[in-house]
């Protein structure tokens, strides 16, 4: 990762998004260290890493986690789908995650499946929080059905659905 002149990004704040392509991964690690002084421009960084490679999957999940975190619940949700329909692509799964079966999805950590896997977890949080319960609820109930709870880290959505009142 290069260095921008008014240090932008040192090499000890780098973010691990695994091995995408280097362009992407610039783009990135730019928008991460642009996001606590600069919102709009680190969403318009990983808007480019978008539009420069669809299929690199770490893109949509920094972009869906700073919807969230900011409240921008509707755009969350539509880069949080977008996301999961990728890596469902990538992954060769149905595309309607409703359809999933337990054992049909790679337990590989790097792989779309779990990015897939992981996402769902994700759409359960965003439904959560636009308090649409049942929506959260199906998803999270999918995420057991497939064995993936403690793997994506669902049992926390779920703690946080159940006490929700």
């Amino acid at each position: 990762m290069r260095q921008d002149s008014d240090n932008l990004v040192r090499m000890d704040d780098l973010v691990g998004f695994g091995d995408i392509p280097e362009d992407v991964n610039e783009m990135l690690q730019k928008g991460v260290a642009l996001y606590r002084r600069d919102r709009g421009a680190a969403e318009l960084a990983f808007r480019q890493a978008l539009g420069l490679r669809p299929e690199a999957l770490p893109t949509y999940l920094c972009l869906y986690k700073i919807h969230t975190y900011q409240g921008h619940l509707d755009e969350a949700l539509a880069v949080a789908q977008a996301g999961l329909a990728e890596a469902a692509r990538q992954a060769g799964l149905d595309p309607d995650w409703t359809g999933w079966r337990p054992g049909e999805i790679s337990p590989d950590v790097d792989g779309p499946g779990h990015f897939a896997l992981y996402t769902l977890k994700a759409l359960a949080f965003i439904h959560l929080r636009r308090d649409e319960r049942d929506e959260a609820r199906r998803r999270l109930d999918k995420l057991d059905e497939l064995g993936a709870m403690e793997r994506v880290g669902g049992t926390v959505i779920a703690a946080l659905a159940a006490g929700v009142s």
